[in-house]
């Protein structure tokens, strides 16, 4: 039976790639992993299940989007990722006015659950609540589904809070928790919300996306 969201694959989907990227030295959404920039491998993992296409939030000047409508914060100064989901939030109500929710995922982490929609989805039981991902005892918010009835709201949040901190703006509103497993590789235990922010982590990426590729 059905949840509120009836149907998860209608949910559009937004990228978030607003960071500086400053441990890496590099755009990371530019970045290779095994050969394919991870822009593209997020994107095309997240567009797999979901039926609207994907779209990017980053700075207006982002130098190669690989196609995909490009949605820059509608605050100025770099707020954070918040603003990123306010901004997604503004383009879901002009392109898509009857999904109830967004779907965020960071550029930086391609292994993500591909039932991460779904799962998130069916932890939905109001049109204000939101829904994040969590692995081994940690939140991950960044994964999550966000409400758009909230925007306003997350909007005056953004302004009047200088510290603009993630987990105090959800303590504002519903919130559902969904805990997801570890996936297994042949050289361990990998959380599937490894991000890679750093080019020792671009290595440990290149190792688990091997280990990956080798099981059946």
């Amino acid at each position: 039976m059905p949840g509120f969201i009836s149907d998860p694959a209608e949910i559009p989907p937004f990228l978030l790639a607003g960071g500086r990227s400053s441990r890496m030295g590099l755009n990371k959404a530019l970045v290779p992993l095994g050969g394919r920039r991870l822009l593209t491998r997020v994107a095309e993992r997240i567009g797999q299940r979901q039926k609207a296409p994907v779209a990017l939030n980053a700075d207006a000047d982002f130098p190669d989007p690989a196609g995909l409508p490009l949605i820059p914060d509608t605050l100025p100064g770099k707020l954070g990722p918040l603003a990123g989901v306010l901004a997604a939030m503004r383009q879901a109500t002009a392109h898509h006015p009857l999904a109830t929710h967004i779907v965020t995922v960071p550029i930086d982490s391609p292994f993500f659950p591909l039932d991460l929609v779904t799962r998130l989805a069916e932890a939905i039981e109001g049109r204000d609540e939101i829904a994040i991902a969590a692995s081994l005892g940690r939140e991950h918010p960044v994964f999550g589904l966000w409400p758009i009835s909230i925007a306003d709201d997350l909007e005056t949040w953004i302004r009047a809070d200088e510290k603009r901190r993630v987990r105090d703006f959800l303590a504002r509103h519903p919130l559902r928790t969904v805990d997801f497993p570890v996936m297994d590789t042949p050289i361990g235990a990998l959380d599937p919300f490894f991000n890679i922010n750093t080019p020792d982590e671009l290595a440990a990426a290149e190792r688990w996306l091997a280990a990956l590729e080798t099981q059946p």
